[in-house]
């Protein structure tokens, strides 16, 4: 996917929240499982955020120029 190597070039941080439990956070557990490791090595020094928290519903954080930051639910 194109995209993962361009990470850097639209957001100065990723933060992906989920639970470590839940079967609503299974999505997004999984989706950091089989692309972070691809992620990072496209992005060796773009921020990746990882945050396991008992209880939350999954979600992503973008951090934009100027401090802009955008919360979206990971809904599946």
């Amino acid at each position: 996917m194109a995209w993962r190597s361009q990470l850097s070039r639209n957001l100065k941080e990723l933060r992906i929240l989920f639970c470590q439990t839940s079967p609503s956070s299974a999505s997004a557990r999984s989706f950091v499982e089989q692309n972070y490791k691809d992620l990072k090595t496209l992005n060796p020094k773009f921020p990746i955020l990882i945050r396991e928290c008992r209880g939350i519903e999954p979600q992503i954080w973008a951090r934009y120029d100027m401090g802009v930051e955008r919360a979206f639910a990971w809904k599946v």
